[in-house]
């Protein structure tokens, strides 16, 4: 087991088994160190999206993981477009996160709904009701 691995189970230990400890330590370690998944991670713990062009902000931190090939910060990408009522940015972002290899963002993006069925969405004015396919 490599030390990346390691703290990966020390943070989700202390995140989802509530052992005893501090996980935004390990998380900015994983995430200085250039792993993907803990960028997007670290920036979905961060509380405002923030500029693409500020490296340490939720944003930024997606943008820098999608750049070394992570799908999921293109997705994250693309929900925070949706979220701020750029559609636009929404469709650019979730045809990267497709192109590396996100079947789920290429359902999205078929599909392309501009109404959404999370509460963010409400914000923004663009809320629907549930489905049976979004409950999984």
């Amino acid at each position: 087991m490599s030390k990346a691995d390691r703290l990966w189970a020390r943070y989700w230990g202390i995140r989802d088994s509530h052992q005893i400890g501090r996980r935004m330590p390990i998380l900015w370690h994983l995430a200085l160190n250039g792993d993907t998944d803990a960028m997007v991670e670290l920036g979905s713990e961060l509380g405002k999206a923030g500029r693409i062009a500020d490296r340490f902000s939720q944003s930024g931190l997606a943008y820098a993981a999608y750049r070394r090939g992570n799908p999921l910060g293109a997705q994250h990408l693309a929900m925070d477009a949706f979220n701020r009522n750029d559609l636009r940015g929404y469709r650019h972002w979730l045809n990267k996160a497709t192109r590396l290899g996100d079947h789920e963002a290429g359902r999205e993006l078929r599909r392309f709904e501009v109404r959404l069925a999370h509460t963010n969405a409400a914000l923004i004015h663009r809320i629907r009701p549930l489905r049976k396919s979004d409950i999984r």
